[in-house]
């Protein structure tokens, strides 16, 4: 039997036609169950009328409490936004499009109950494009790699957090947050629990090719420096390389003098050294500029509006 207030944080964008549908079953399963919830519904600063329904659902339940994002920030900062302002003891995150099963929320809080700090939803076949499945295998590998995620843990936008997590989560200023290298940082007591995704309510997703570069850029800089360590090391080894090959080519015109010098060869090498300079130059580069943008403290969102919130805390 769950006792405690459970805080639902949504990020919402372009979900006009999914959003209520999420609302009214996370609605009916707490009131059939007897908890006490609030709900947290971020806008992202849609371009649809998700606002105007939050509005409404607010009007009717003192429970829903709708913020409205300035300006579109993407789907964490959203989380960041809605984790500040929630009361609850256990913290759910999840999705707009009710791919996430609501109906599986007991067995999603159940560990926190126990010793786990948070539960993450584990599907066994996740229901999105190819595209989306490319992305977030990727996303994982690197995830293992630069921040150290268990190579079992799968990571999921269904997530129950106890409230002590939360609450340090939010410490972070940085405008680049990266939920996955927050969760992780914090606590190691992380575990899956396994469940069906359902599908879309409708539409297809909003995740683009932008937007995906733009979650490993700050998995990339946000929480390790071990890229500029790789761009180290692969230095070393072109230097090396090329120290070598310079001394194969001196001493085999020692032993041929009659040898042409190979120009193509040369301009092909120039090329290689060329480009992996530029690119090691451009990580660098992404973490000054980040920490610059860091030290004039840009805000990870800003918040234009509120309903049925007291506390008026609308900058981060």
């Amino acid at each position: 039997m769950i006792d405690k207030k459970i805080s639902f944080v949504i990020p919402c964008f372009k979900s006009e036609k999914t959003i209520g549908v999420v609302l009214d079953e996370i609605v009916d399963s707490c009131n059939k169950k007897g908890w006490d919830y609030e709900i947290i519904p971020v806008n992202d600063d849609s371009p649809d009328n998700v606002w105007k329904v939050l509005k409404t659902y607010a009007t009717d339940n003192n429970r829903i409490k709708p913020i409205a994002l300035a300006k579109n920030m993407n789907r964490t900062p959203a989380i960041m936004a809605g984790l500040s302002k929630v009361n609850g003891e256990i913290i759910v995150t999840m999705d707009d499009d009710g791919q996430c099963p609501v109906d599986k929320l007991e067995m999603l809080i159940s560990p926190l109950e126990d010793s786990a700090d948070v539960s993450i939803a584990k599907y066994p076949k996740k229901k999105q494009s190819r595209f989306k499945n490319f992305g977030s295998k990727l996303n994982a590998i690197m995830s293992q790699i630069l921040i150290g995620k268990p190579s079992n843990l799968q990571i999921s936008n269904f997530i129950a957090i106890k409230r002590f997590v939360v609450d340090e989560i939010i410490k972070y200023n940085n405008p680049y947050p990266y939920f996955s290298g927050l969760l992780l940082r914090t606590t190691s007591r992380i575990v899956n629990v396994q469940m069906e995704e359902r599908n879309r309510l409708e539409g297809n997703s909003t995740y683009t090719m932008r937007k995906l570069i733009s979650v490993w850029l700050n998995g990339f800089t946000a929480f390790s420096v071990k890229p500029l360590r790789i761009a180290s090391v692969c230095g070393f080894i072109c230097s090396t390389v090329g120290f070598f090959f310079g001394l194969f080519i001196i001493i085999r015109k020692f032993i041929n003098p009659s040898i042409l010098a190979g120009y193509s060869s040369i301009v092909a090498i120039l090329l290689l050294m060329g480009g992996i300079i530029m690119i090691m130059l451009g990580l660098i580069g992404e973490y000054i500029g980040r920490i610059y943008i860091c030290l004039n403290s840009s805000p990870q969102y800003v918040i234009k509006e509120t309903l049925n919130l007291d506390d008026n805390d609308d900058f981060k």
